[in-house]
């Protein structure tokens, strides 16, 4: 039995290869498909990046399972914002803003 090799080793392996043909195998024949990007990338709405910490709280149950149940049907019908974590920062935006503790 051959030793395994990773995709990229192949691919370099096979210069000649055809690269559309590597992106249809990659990307499961889906046009236009590009890699998903990191979720735990910063968002930046300014010109400074702003860093995520992690917080821990407890929700009411039914507010938890609208939450996620919204989420999910967002990543479906590809909506911004979908993730839990950038629907809650949507939320808590405007509130932290009306009550002065964001400029």
């Amino acid at each position: 039995m051959s030793d395994r090799r990773s995709l990229v080793e192949g691919l370099k392996a096979a210069p000649q290869a055809d690269k559309a043909a590597e992106k249809a195998f990659v990307y499961n024949n889906k046009p236009g498909a590009a890699p998903l990007a990191s979720p735990a990338a910063p968002i930046t709405t300014s010109t400074t990046p702003l860093n995520r910490v992690p917080i821990s709280m407890r929700m009411r149950e039914d507010f938890a399972k609208a939450l996620k149940r919204a989420s999910l049907q967002r990543q479906l019908e590809g909506t911004q914002p979908n993730t839990l974590q950038d629907i809650l920062e949507a939320a808590v935006e405007p509130w932290l803003r009306n009550n002065g503790y964001l400029p």
